[in-house]
């Protein structure tokens, strides 16, 4: 399948795949939709603790490197997973413009999240374990392991079986209790989805030129 490097409108880059007319990131800034959905309406939730994430979709390795400047700042110990069927070549990654968008200084980082071997836990910084996993989501087998999942898969207009009951029942056995999932996604088939596997469910703002995003959250058992 053909694919781009395009310039989204906050001047931050993405990969866009003309076939399906689908884009890693939103056209409509790829850096401010990253830090909307993942850091303002879930990251910032555990603000201040060592916490597990599992991103689904690891693709350009945005998410997990605007995690990464958030947790330094934070002093946050960090236990990142990124699960992806298909993993973006380093001659595509190291076209991103992320690091010189955000912080330059970082830049050697964000080499270092495509750089490291896959299947292992990856240590890039003392406070930042990152492990690369090369899986189908439907294959995502984790049970009471994250704390925060970042779903980010492809949208549902191109691979709905993405977004589907099964896929959110094995989300919500992967979270711990009071665990949150925070998507970019609105869509009132995925938002049943969510509630049949348990979640509850809110709808919040969306990032710009997107009208709501979702959050799930995992409720604690109570006896």
């Amino acid at each position: 399948m053909k694919r781009e490097i395009i310039q989204t409108q906050d001047g931050s880059t993405t990969i866009h795949l003309p076939e399906w007319n689908e884009s890693y990131h939103s056209k409509h800034g790829a850096i401010q939709e990253a830090y909307h959905v993942f850091i303002n309406n879930g990251f910032s939730l555990f603000e201040g603790k060592p916490i597990a994430i599992l991103e689904i979709g690891f693709g350009t390795g945005l998410n997990a490197f605007i995690t990464y400047l958030e947790a330094k700042k934070n002093n946050q110990t960090i236990n990142y997973v990124g699960v992806e069927a298909y993993p973006v070549i380093l001659a595509e990654a190291l076209q991103m413009n992320y690091a010189q968008e955000i912080e330059d200084k970082e830049s050697p980082i964000f080499q270092l999240l495509h750089q490291t071997d896959w299947e292992v836990k990856n240590m890039i910084s003392p406070d930042f374990t990152l492990t690369k996993r090369q899986q189908f989501f439907q294959d995502i087998k984790d049970d009471n392991a994250f704390d925060l999942i970042y779903f980010d898969a492809f949208g549902f207009r191109v691979q709905p079986e993405l977004w589907s009951d099964a896929i959110f029942a094995a989300m919500y056995k992967a979270l711990k209790s009071d665990g949150v999932l925070v998507t970019y996604a609105c869509r009132t088939s995925i938002k049943k989805a969510m509630v049949s596997a348990g979640f509850s469910v809110e709808k919040l703002p969306g990032a710009p030129g997107k009208r709501e995003m979702l959050r799930a959250t995992k409720a604690s058992v109570k006896n």
